[in-house]
């Protein structure tokens, strides 16, 4: 994925929201569970705030969830194409449940076979 940091920072908010109502939480409960005013969660997720690492980390462990989650599928603008592929790739993967997953391994599977 490619873009400047005032993209970087829409994209990192928008999955924190997204998560954030995944779990069904006010930004609210999410300010009380991970330390911060509710009102920086609000500028965080709306892309107005550059994220720390340290505010990501109180993020993620107020969703309990990886960090690498808020970052997953995002590349190097230097990437080469193979580099950007894999990382779109890994966002699609992630943004789906087990089953889905597994789904998906078995095709992968199903057309390795074929090649073979």
């Amino acid at each position: 994925m490619r873009g400047n940091m005032s993209d970087l920072s829409k994209l990192i908010g928008e999955r924190i929201r997204k998560n954030r109502k995944a779990q069904h939480l006010s930004q609210k409960e999410l300010a009380e569970r991970s330390g911060f005013h509710p009102a920086y969660i609000g500028q965080l997720e709306r892309g107005e705030k550059n994220a720390t690492l340290d505010s990501v980390q109180g993020i993620c462990a107020g969703l309990g969830i990886p960090m690498e989650q808020l970052f997953v599928g995002i590349a190097p603008e230097n990437a080469d194409e193979s580099t950007r592929m894999q990382s779109q790739i890994n966002a699609l993967l992630a943004s789906m449940d087990m089953p889905e997953r597994r789904a998906v391994y078995n095709m992968i599977v199903e057309v390795m076979k074929l090649k073979s």
